[in-house]
């Protein structure tokens, strides 16, 4: 979220592993807050394709450390969280040399989250989350 021609008051970096809920989270927040103040940046879906070009997920440490130099007070990181259950009826299938690969597992041990958003299927819970990280976003524009 910038002002016009400046720099973002607020950056969000979301993180989970596959079938947590990720994409789900970051639209249903842009949604609420409007394309106008709010973009979603793929950085993993890019890569794929080009690193170089634009940014919903966070894979690796140095990721949310780029991000912290570049923008400092702006970041807060979102750790988006499900129950292997909850992933498995969401079509997740261990696959080995992907969820065991530095990119599923890179921030397993980053620690401090600025927010833990639980998705484990509970949509008033999920729904009070999204709601609390709203008010903050909101004091923030």
């Amino acid at each position: 979220m910038a002002p016009l021609g400046g720099a973002p008051r607020l950056v969000l970096l979301f993180s989970g592993k596959r079938k947590s809920g990720k994409d789900f989270v970051t639209e249903a927040l842009q949604s609420r807050l409007g394309a106008d103040i709010c973009a979603i940046l793929r950085l993993s879906g890019p890569l794929k394709e080009q690193y170089a070009q634009l940014v919903s997920d966070t894979r690796r440490v140095s990721d949310i450390q780029w991000f912290q130099e570049v923008y400092g007070a702006a970041i807060q990181t979102v750790r988006v969280v499900a129950s292997e259950q909850s992933r498995q009826q969401r079509g997740w299938v261990f696959t080995p040399g992907v969820d065991d690969a530095e990119s599923e597992c890179g921030l397993d041990n980053f620690g401090d989250f600025d927010w833990v958003i639980k998705n484990h299927g509970d949509e008033q819970h999920l729904e009070e989350q999204l709601g609390n990280l709203l008010e903050f976003v909101y004091s923030r524009l």
